[in-house]
């Protein structure tokens, strides 16, 4: 889902809204991308709110006629469906947050009908494809030794992106799983590493053999071996701190083009690809739903309309009778 645009005017100070953020962030534990989203979409309610009705919005007054006329200044805007349900997920979670804390009686969105989103199959890589990319980061070493900036491509980064490729595809981590993994929550004995997934909510993975030998390889290449609540992946700063978002997504549209790949896919294609290739290789959708820290089965299915295209093609191709 795109992210909605940056708004121009900066939020409107109101101590509930700033309290649901904080709450976001500690009780939730909520991802840098939703409460960015979420911020995003309270500061645009309540500058329309303020040009519409010439004061910042009251929420316990706020009447289902109000989001109505909201919902059709967004269909005026030609936003698209995505675009819309983002907001009012946000609106919606925000009125659950007053409610819980008696700062609204019930939610004036109540039974109202926002437009469908269309089914959107994800993406994925081939697991040809898939080997392509995990090997481009070592090519960048076989190739020139300078950056178009003029600085020398640094060995210990590259080891360390063939590293963190290949937990993702190992694990099906999301971004922020990620860059939030510490040494301590990797057990190579067991082949186990303890994730820290949406809402802190924690479960354990396995890991294989090929990512926890590249992760060693990558450590074997910095001045000091990271330990205990050290990030596995580090930043190239001098500092101890974990990669960036920005940063891993920055890396990976240069791998991309390296493998002969869409440069505008992003690290959550390949926790796509982790879930198509189990499912295709017959792994159950329940398992699969733990393993990605799915909340919901159905958030699952989708993979499974990408398989049983994939089967039927495969059938149309080789039955004579097809």
């Amino acid at each position: 889902m795109s992210p909605p645009p940056t708004p121009e005017k900066p939020l409107i100070s109101d101590p509930w809204v700033e309290k649901f953020f904080v709450h976001l962030a500690t009780d939730r534990g909520a991802s840098v991308y939703t409460q960015r989203n979420y911020r995003q979409a309270l500061t645009e309610f309540q500058h329309w709110q303020g040009a519409e009705r010439q004061q910042p919005p009251q929420w316990d007054k706020l009447e289902r006629d109000d989001f109505r006329s909201y919902l059709r200044s967004l269909g005026r805007q030609k936003l698209g469906r995505a675009a819309i349900a983002l907001r009012f997920s946000a609106l919606r979670t925000f009125y659950k947050y007053l409610i819980r804390h008696g700062a609204a009686a019930s939610s004036p969105m109540k039974n109202l009908s926002l437009p469908k989103p269309g089914k959107r199959l994800p993406k994925f890589l081939t697991v040809q494809q898939m080997k392509d990319l995990l090997e481009a980061p070592l090519k960048r070493l076989a190739g020139p030794k300078q950056k178009s900036a003029g600085r020398p491509v640094s060995v210990a980064a590259c080891y360390r992106d063939v590293a963190i490729l290949e937990t993702i595809y190992s694990c099906g981590l999301r971004v922020s799983e990620l860059c939030g993994l510490r040494v301590a929550d990797l057990d190579p004995a067991e082949q186990l590493v303890s994730v820290r997934g949406k809402g802190k909510k924690e479960r354990r993975v396995p890991i294989s053999k090929t990512a926890l030998a590249a992760i060693e390889r990558y450590w074997g290449r910095l001045a000091k071996r990271p330990a205990g609540e050290w990030p596995v992946f580090l930043s190239q700063t001098k500092k101890v701190s974990p990669l960036s978002h920005v940063m891993l997504q920055k890396r990976l549209k240069t791998y991309l083009a390296l493998a002969g790949l869409d440069p505008s896919l992003t690290p959550h294609k390949l926790r796509h690809s982790y879930a198509t290739h189990l499912l295709d290789a017959g792994a159950d959708l329940r398992s699969v739903q733990e393993l990605l820290g799915h909340a919901h089965l159905v958030t699952t299915q989708a993979y499974t309309h990408v398989t049983t295209d994939r089967l039927k093609k495969a059938y149309e191709q080789a039955h004579p009778r097809a």
